[in-house]
């Protein structure tokens, strides 16, 4: 399974397997057509409740990242990877705004974060 729930994670459970699914789509290893585990085999082997399984294949249905087909299952839908490419990097500038904020009350300027992302990216590069 490429799902992987982590309860040190802040984000709810129902989220940590959408944002997967979607990562998943991004990465290529979810291809459309693809079907998913059914909502009771994917509670079983994450070992969470099926309602919670529910809550993230419904809000992936709804964002258009796939298709429920009743008495079939749920497959991946055609996904415009443009679309999902935006919402990852709103998703980043959100997170790097709020690091920014938090870096700012502990008197860490924005060009030290960018010498940080600089050592990071190249720590990457090796």
């Amino acid at each position: 399974m490429f799902i992987v729930i982590s309860p040190s994670d802040p984000a709810p459970m129902y989220r940590q397997v959408t944002d997967q699914v979607k990562d998943a789509i991004a990465r290529g290893t979810l291809k459309a057509g693809e079907k998913l585990p059914s909502i009771r085999e994917m509670s079983k082997e994450l070992k969470i409740s099926p309602i919670t399984i529910k809550r993230s294949y419904q809000d992936l249905e709804h964002e258009g990242y796939i298709v429920t087909r009743a008495g079939l299952g749920s497959f991946i839908a055609e996904v415009d990877f443009n679309r999902l490419r935006s919402e990852k990097v709103d998703e980043i500038a959100g997170e790097l705004g709020r690091i920014l904020k938090m870096a700012s009350g502990y008197g860490i300027s924005a060009a030290e974060l960018r010498r940080i992302l600089k050592r990071l990216q190249e720590d990457d590069d090796e």
